[in-house]
């Protein structure tokens, strides 16, 4: 059986791990065993943080549909609840980016599903 020579793989391989574990502390940018363990929880934790940023983000955009709910005498449950019956289809990315940016549109789209006299009138309901 001829001799295995692996220089060229081994050092390919310590030199990637090492790129990724750029930029961390101590021991852990330039020993392999510290840097691998590093790099390989660096990698749990940001599969992790990509789930939790698509839920911090979701609620942040339920908080600012409510704020412009109850300016307007609704909460946000009846809000969306009058969105649904009326079969208006929009995410709540786009009704939060709406309710900052466009609160005149919003309103448009809440005069139509949800006609009031007054404020006096929305606090009934």
């Amino acid at each position: 059986m001829p001799r295995v020579k692996r220089a060229k793989v081994h050092l390919k391989k310590r030199r990637n791990l090492l790129k990724r574990a750029k930029g961390y502390k101590w021991g852990r940018k330039n020993l392999i065993r510290l840097a691998a363990t590093a790099v390989v929880k660096a990698g749990v934790r940001s599969y992790i943080d990509r789930r939790l940023k698509k839920r911090d983000r979701r609620a942040l955009w339920q908080i600012n549909i409510s704020a412009f709910a109850k300016e307007r005498g609704l909460s946000y449950s009846k809000f969306t609840h009058l969105l649904k019956i009326n079969k208006i289809e929009l995410d709540r990315k786009i009704l939060a980016d709406l309710a900052a940016n466009h609160q005149a549109v919003l309103a448009k789209i809440l005069e139509q599903i949800y006609p009031v006299k007054s404020l006096r009138d929305a606090k009934r309901i």
